[in-house]
């Protein structure tokens, strides 16, 4: 990781950003929050362990290998068929290792005990290695049994699921197992459920057979996606972080909007999408964020629970920001067989409407709260961009070479190699041999927490498909909704929210994809429209009350209510709950998603920012004063007009609007005249 940024408030200023210090001012700086401490704090709470001594080691060795794999199935392809068994097997050994089974002791964590792997996760990295081992070395044979597998590989394939299941318990928790041993049981006992989820029940040989001995169940699209995607961007992440990349994207955020009333937070949202680049992770960048900025936004001025809001929202939008845009987007380019630059290019205006949200939220915040501008020590942009503006090479380098056709891992590939490179042009994070095998094995530990649960999805998705029971609970949605494409819209979004309060992002949208999916197709909708209508909602429900992680996390830094920044967060994040409603009620999915005639998008887009801004005012109770309920009320329902993208809901929109600013102004006028002058 790269040496903690030390960022420090000293009070409203006049004069140029880091032009002042505290001694200068008279002013005593806030106390600085130590960004390694509460990263430290953070993967206390979760189940993975601080290793140290040979089990450090082994660990080191395990995830370099993991990354190591990654890349060299990229340029020495092998069948998919021996080359996810072997990363499988590396994963699920080094995650028994890095994630304890069972929580620790209040007296062996305050006597700071060492947590070391228990003989238990030994035998589970051993058992692992058996399993995965004789899967690889006879590979084509074991694949060939699905239908019919002998007694070795029923027990093999028997293993394999208890392993997943278990690696995924110590990773997320006891829910997405629990759904899997139900969706299992499902399988085996389909005659005793009512119509119409009944089914002919499957032995457990054929269950294991569909889920281990084929490429249906965990060794499906979701392990594939991990194991060719995603361990390659995490490494790519790994690689600009210990590259002091993430330094960089904080100091240009704060030198960028540090002397506005509301800088301190635009600052967190330019901050939260460019580290968004670097993990991709809503609760990391959520933390890491608040590490050196709550100091600053409790000198401008705000409140604890809206400045955990502002960094829950900003966190989020990490899963959102390009080129990563979280493991579901590169599942989705694997469902539809299109190009991740494709995906990139849909996910582009939605984006930047959740930030145009998220801005005017804080716009208004700062006048509300009457906040002020703050003064931070950093160097200015233009010399900021001349010394480490390199950084952004990599990134554009990822869109140019998928532009060019190369394939998205290859792309990543050749980003991560020129981010290396570049990593030389700085002598205090330049890639030395012990840096750059610190970022290798970092990069494949970064896969651990979600590659278990994307093996853990593909027996759920292999089960519902085995028993058409995605299919039969699509057609229930569209029943129970009419028909009519709206509310088919509206109970698909609310299952899957309801579904992203269990379980983790990626497993939330390839569960709601298999359900949900289907039924926005069957009513019309392009599959790429509704492929991102699930994965907006499986994001948003990240900030979803009452399970939200990223405001729990906020909330820890700034000393605020939990429950208050989880509402705050889902106030500054609301405009983007309704966006996605344009991707399924669009024709054809044009407009937002850049799909269509130009005219079309363009109309699309001003709709949709105007919408946004209106929901904005809906939420925040600011126009250019306090706005009252009707103003309010006029706009929300100008905005849900505008969202529906029909000329004549177009056109009524902008007349509500209209109406709701026209009442704005004219008893702003009246306010005036009445005060004496």
């Amino acid at each position: 990781m790269a040496p903690r940024r030390r960022c420090r408030a000293i009070g409203p200023s006049h004069g140029r950003a880091g032009s002042l210090s505290h001694r200068s001012t008279g002013l005593k700086p806030v106390s600085v929050v130590d960004q390694d401490a509460l990263l430290a704090e953070y993967e206390a709470e979760k189940p993975a362990r601080k290793l140290t001594g040979i089990p450090f080691g082994v660990v080191q060795v395990l995830g370099a290998a993991l990354a190591a794999l990654g890349l060299w199935w990229v340029f020495s392809p092998i069948s998919k068929q021996l080359y996810l068994p072997l990363f499988a097997m590396l994963m699920l050994a080094t995650t028994f290792l890095v994630y304890r089974g069972w929580g620790r002791s209040s007296a062996a964590s305050e006597e700071g005990t060492p947590d070391q792997p228990h003989p238990i996760d030994w035998l589970l990295v051993g058992v692992t290695i058996a399993a995965f081992g004789y899967i690889a070395l006879d590979w084509q044979s074991f694949f060939r049994r699905s239908v019919s597998p002998g007694e070795v590989e029923l027990v093999v394939g028997t293993v394999v699921i208890g392993l997943v299941l278990e690696a995924t318990r110590r990773t997320v928790g006891w829910i997405v197992p629990a759904i899997i041993v139900f969706v299992l049981a499902y399988g085996y006992l389909g005659p005793i459920f009512p119509p119409p989820f009944d089914h002919a029940s499957y032995a457990w040989p054929r269950l294991v057979g569909h889920n281990v001995l084929s490429t249906s169940g965990v060794f499906g699209v979701p392990l594939d996606v991990a194991a060719t995607y995603i361990v390659l961007f995490t490494l790519y992440g790994a690689v600009l972080e210990y590259s002091g990349a993430s330094k960089f994207f904080l100091d240009l955020s704060f030198a960028a909007f540090g002397q506005s009333r509301a800088g301190p937070g635009r600052t967190v949202t330019l901050a939260g999408f460019l580290l968004g680049t670097v993990s991709g992770s809503g609760v990391a960048t959520t933390v890491t964020l608040g590490g050196v900025s709550w100091p600053v936004l409790k000198r401008a001025g705000y409140p604890r629970e809206e400045a955990g809001g502002v960094l829950a929202a900003a966190g989020i939008g990490a899963i959102l920001s390009p080129p990563t845009l979280g493991a579901a987007a590169f599942i989705i380019a694997a469902l539809l067989n299109v190009s991740y630059l494709e995906v990139l290019i849909w996910a582009t205006v939605p984006t930047l409407l959740y930030y145009l949200g998220i801005i005017l939220a804080i716009e208004m915040d700062a006048r509300r709260f009457r906040t002020h501008a703050v003064a931070i020590e950093t160097p200015p942009v233009r010399q900021l961009l001349f010394r480490y503006g390199y950084h952004f090479s990599s990134l554009i380098a990822i869109v140019v070479f998928m532009a060019m056709g190369f394939t998205a891992f290859r792309a990543v590939v050749f980003a991560t190699g020129l981010a290396f490179l570049l990593s030389f042009l700085d002598r205090e994070h330049r890639l030395t041999p012990r840096r750059a095998w610190a970022a290798l094995a970092a990069g494949g530990k970064g896969v651990l927490a979600v590659a278990p649960v994307m093996a853990a999805a593909g027996i759920i998705v292999g089960v519902l498909t085995l028993t058409g029971l995605g299919l039969k609970l699509a057609s229930i949605i569209v029943a129970f909704a009419g028909g009519s494409l709206l509310l088919t819209a509206v109970f698909s979004a609310v299952s899957i929210l309801l579904l992203g309060l269990a379980v983790p992002v990626t497993a939330s949208f390839i569960i709601s994809w298999v359900i949900v999916g289907p039924a926005l197709q069957q009513l019309g909708v392009a599959d790429f429209a509704a492929a991102m209508f699930v994965f907006y909602y499986a994001v948003l429900s990240e900030v979803s009350p009452p399970t939200a992680l990223s405001p729990f996390a906020a909330a820890a830094i700034t000393g605020g209510k939990a429950v208050k920044t989880m509402w705050l967060t889902w106030k500054y994040t609301l405009p983007a709950f309704l966006v996605p409603f344009v991707f399924v009620l669009a024709p054809e999915g044009e407009g937002l998603l850049l799909q269509g005639s130009v005219m079309t998008i363009v109309i699309a887009c001003v709709t949709g920012a105007l919408a946004v801004a209106a929901l904005a005012v809906v939420t925040g109770a600011w126009v250019l004063g306090p706005a009252t309920w009707i103003e309010r009320v006029l706009l929300g329902v100008g905005a849900l007009a505008l969202l529906v993208t029909e000329p004549i809901w177009i056109g009524f929109g902008i007349v509500a609007m209209v109406a709701g600013l026209g009442l704005h102004l004219a008893r702003r006028r009246r306010g005036r005249a009445a005060r004496p002058p």
